[in-house]
């Protein structure tokens, strides 16, 4: 595989579109998948508000909350990592 079909290969795994709803976070990639993960997982993000939760920042990586301090990596989210402490209420 050349340098460039890897980077392309990373590119299509960038996060485009975030949504939280009250049970789930949702993650549209560049390359058109959806990852929907139940917002339990993270408890930061469960326990904020609405405002807090729609202000986020899009990396090539992954989504970043800055007033929450939380940073979730799509490998994580694909890979089903649920954040320390994360229970099932």
């Amino acid at each position: 595989m050349s340098i460039l079909e890897h980077e392309s290969d990373l590119d299509a795994g960038e996060p485009v579109e975030v949504q939280c709803t009250n049970t789930d976070l949702i993650v549209e990639l560049r390359d058109g998948r959806v990852i929907r993960t139940p917002l339990w997982w993270y408890p930061r993000l469960l326990n904020a508000t609405a405002a807090q939760r729609s202000h986020y920042e899009l990396s090539p990586f992954g989504v970043h909350w800055p007033e929450l301090d939380e940073d979730l990596s799509v490998a994580g989210m694909l890979g089903g990592r649920k954040a320390p402490g994360a229970l099932l209420s």
